[in-house]
């Protein structure tokens, strides 16, 4: 059974950090460039919808069933973004990608929670999240040599065999007994959630690049949005199997440790979403350099959660998330000064120290949260706190976004003599062929221009660690389980 959980745990991590390295040399072929946050996007909003939805359907059906559901769904998805021939097939291929793979890592992380004990449980998170260091160690690599050598559609492919061994692992070795009684899904909620999201998302996206900020379109999206928060909010205080129930977050570590997970996931998809292309484009370094620099978060995660679970019981919840919180101060710190120095290896440094900050945050997040409910409320409980993050990190992919394609727009237009004011110049400095057709002169003003814009979403990454810093400070210093 552990075996299969990790299998999932592998694919989840590679798909994170192998699609930010290939993403590129993706939009070298594809073109697109404007729409290069919504392959993020895309994924992460169908994420955020079924995670909480899987979570509730695990808890009501049972793991075995909806992982496999989910698992089906996420191959699926991975299949058709190999096959893709457009940036607008492979958004549509990551819309089903990421419809599946809301059921993969929260439901493997709730069936550790099932077949462990709290003290196990700490130690255990501590092994996942080695394996999942080690695999999106690989993933980057993986990334850059398929990218080099093969061709980028194996990003993806490669999580079919995963994805298949995990599942069959789940039916065959997860013993689970349901009772027969009579449940209702809330569809209604989770129609008011997709909606409220992707309006909020279109209008980070868009906003200021190809519609005003005080465009009808903008300003309908904004009152949708805040119309569905409300309605939603109403809809999960009546609705007998809410989505999110609102009664866990009455706990105030569980509060707490979901709003600092929203703010994280935020953070960790603003530098693997941007950083590749930073490095590519700004230092004119390979995919494989690119590649490097990603992979450290994943070297830094692994040890830190596995410390993480040693000392988790014996220094407290709170002790724990702090250690974290500031080594997620120093990446931050790194990165927001990252334009001025210009080094690979200082993003790689930067990108060491965010993943042991969120090696020590996420483990104390999820042994704390699992240890606060009963086992009908843990895999909504495990799939609400994932949720958060996945939420943060759709709309932190959509707003960083936003702001890299807004200043990138804004400086283009100080050159447009000398060079377009069109963000998919971009695609043409990541295409080694198509290059050929700008001057020297060209290319180094696009650089500037991208490093000066790069620099914007830096400096929000450092405000959301900001954030989280101060809401780990307050988390309380004991469970309520423990006092």
């Amino acid at each position: 059974m552990l075996i299969s959980v990790i299998l999932a745990m592998f694919m989840s991590a590679v798909e994170a950090t192998i699609v930010g390295t290939a993403m590129p040399s993706i939009v070298g072929e594809l073109g697109g460039f404007s729409l290069f946050s919504w392959v993020f996007s895309a994924y992460l909003l169908m994420l955020v919808v079924s995670v909480p939805i899987y979570g509730k359907l695990a808890d009501m059906y049972g793991r075995k069933r909806i992982f496999s559901i989910g698992i089906t769904i996420f191959l699926i998805g991975s299949l058709l973004c190999g096959f893709a021939r457009s940036i607008k097939w492979l958004i549509i291929a990551r819309f089903i990608q990421g419809l599946g793979g809301g059921a993969v890592q929260p439901i493997a992380t709730t069936i550790i929670g099932d077949i462990y004990t709290k003290e196990e449980r700490a130690k255990i998170q501590g092994y996942l999240a080695s394996v999942w260091g080690i695999s999106s160690l690989i993933g980057p690599l993986l990334g850059g040599i398929f990218v080099e050598y093969i061709h980028w559609s194996w990003v993806f492919w490669i999580n079919l065999p995963f994805g298949i061994f995990a599942m069959i692992g789940v039916i065959l070795f997860l013993k689970e007994t349901m009772d027969n009684k009579k449940r209702e899904i809330d569809f209604v909620g989770a129609f008011l959630l997709f909606l409220g999201v992707s309006s909020l998302m279109i209008v980070l996206v868009q906003g200021g690049v190809h519609w005003p900020w005080n465009s009808l379109a903008i300003i309908s999206l904004l009152i949708v949005f805040t119309s569905c928060l409300i309605l939603f909010y109403f809809q999960e205080k009546r609705a007998k199997e809410p989505i999110i129930s609102l009664a866990i977050w009455k706990h105030r570590l569980i509060s707490i440790s979901n709003t600092a997970s929203f703010t994280l996931g935020a953070v960790l998809i603003g530098i693997s979403s941007f950083l590749p292309a930073y490095v590519q484009i700004a230092m004119n370094q390979s995919p494989m350099l690119a590649g490097f620099t990603l992979t450290m978060i994943s070297v830094g995660w692994p040890i830190s959660s596995t410390i993480a679970g040693k000392i988790l019981l014996k220094i407290g919840y709170r002790n724990t998330a702090l250690i974290g919180a500031i080594a997620l101060m120093i990446g931050g710190t790194l990165f927001v000064t990252l334009p001025y120095v210009g080094s690979p290896l200082w993003a790689a440094i930067g990108s060491f120290f965010l993943g042991a900050g969120m090696g020590f945050t996420t483990t104390t997040f999820i042994v704390s949260i699992q240890s606060s409910v009963a086992w009908n409320e843990r895999g909504s409980a495990t799939a609400t706190n994932m949720f958060m993050r996945s939420l943060g990190g759709a709309v932190g992919v959509a707003l960083l976004g936003g702001i890299l394609n807004n200043r990138l727009n804004t400086q283009l237009s100080k050159y447009e003599e000398l060079i377009s004011a069109d963000i998919d110049v971009a695609s043409i400095l990541l295409n080694p062929t198509k290059e050929l057709q700008l001057s020297v002169e060209q290319i180094h003003l696009f650089q500037q221009a991208f490093s000066y814009s790069i620099s914007g979403v830096y400096f929000g990454v450092y405000l959301l660690v900001i954030v989280s810093f101060i809401l780990i400070y307050f988390l309380p210093k004991q469970t309520e389980n423990e006092k």
